[in-house]
Order: structure tokens, then C-alpha cells, then sequence
């Protein structure tokens, strides 16, 4: 089952940063499931920047990304409660995402494999790949940074799949929202 829009909550900050996730905790008791923090806008190198970066992931194809404009970059800080889970998304440029505390499961719905990351780890995301991420604690705070590189000077930074394809690939990858969610409830 997804997540509905009232649980998921956009301020203002964030939606002006393009986001389409819930944002930052507004004098509530309990935190937002997930909050972002722009640690930075969109900046821009002031020289040409291009870059290259290869992985090599099991159970994929190795992966190859070529920025032949990286001039625009974005940072943002995430907060993960407990079991929760990102709708599935992705993004419009490759993101280096830095686990700075708890642990961070990531899933690409090109294999359906959970890759599991602790603090003091990283991954890349090439971009333009369908993917979700959730915390798998059952008491424990995530936080993570993302740098989003080569992304356009204006527009969105996270594109969601619609609904329907969302409840596809939680069939299809196995994501059970739910039991994520209340296997790590603290009410």
C-alpha cells in the first residue's frame, strides 16, 4: 500500500526546492517520517565541469554515467524514521548519497535486490533510475546527505511514478509499506 498524501507533507521551503516529499516537521510531538533540509540551493560551478562515474553493482549491468554538464549541483539533508519508506522516484541527475548515521536500505526496480548501507557509507545513484530507499531500524534515526550533480537549473529534483506504478513495483520488488511501517511503529 503507498503512502497518502497527508502523510506525506510539503512546506514550503521544500517544495520551493522541487521536492515532492514530505519536508521538515512543523511543532508536532511526533517527526515527519521522512523531512528534507536543503543544505544547499541549486549552485553552479562558475567553469565547465563534466565528470564520468562507473559502478559495478551485483545483480546489475555495470553502470556508466557521463555528465557532460555538471555546472548545477543541490545538497539535502534527509531524516528516516524508523520504517520509513521513499515512494518510488527518481531523479533528474546522478546523486551521491553519504549515510551519516543508522542504517539505509536502497532498492533499484531494475532487480528488486535491497542493498543495505551504514553510516560511514556511500552510494551512488546514476539517476534516471526508478528506485525507493526506507530505514530499516527498528529504533534509530537515518540521516543522510544527497548531492544531486547535473541538475537543470529549474524543475523538480525528485520525480514520483504515478500511483498505479508504484503499487506495481512494491507487488513486483515485494515492498510491503505497511509492515515496514508498523514493524517499526513506536505507538
Amino acid at each position: 500500500m503507498h503512502m497518502t498524501s497527508a502523510t506525506w507533507r510539503i512546506t514550503p521551503f521544500a517544495a520551493a526546492c522541487g521536492l515532492l516529499l514530505g519536508a521538515t516537521a512543523v511543532a508536532q510531538s511526533d517527526p515527519e517520517p521522512i523531512s528534507a533540509e536543503p543544505l544547499s540551493l541549486r549552485h553552479a560551478f562558475t567553469d565547465d565541469v563534466s565528470m564520468r562515474i562507473t559502478q559495478d553493482l551485483d545483480g546489475l549491468p555495470q553502470q556508466v554515467v557521463e555528465i557532460d554538464d555538471a555546472s548545477h549541483i543541490a545538497v539535502m539533508k534527509f531524516t528516516i524514521q524508523p520504517g520509513a519508506v521513499f515512494p518510488w522516484h527518481t531523479h533528474p541527475g546522478t546523486v551521491l548519497i553519504s549515510i551519516m548515521e543508522g542504517d539505509f536500505v536502497f532498492m533499484f526496480a531494475e532487480d528488486c535486490e535491497r542493498r543495505e548501507y551504514s553510516a560511514g557509507t556511500a552510494l551512488v545513484d546514476p539517476g534516471d533510475t526508478v528506485h525507493t530507499a526506507y530505514n530499516p531500524s527498528a529504533d534509530g534515526e537515518t540521516v543522510v546527505v544527497a548531492t544531486l550533480l547535473g541538475v537543470p537549473a529549474e524543475g523538480g529534483l525528485t520525480i514520483p511514478v504515478d500511483e498505479a506504478e508504484g503499487t506495481r513495483l512494491d507487488e513486483q520488488c515485494n515492498v510491503d509499506r505497511d509492515d515496514i511501517a508498523s514493524a517499526h511503529s513506536t505507538h
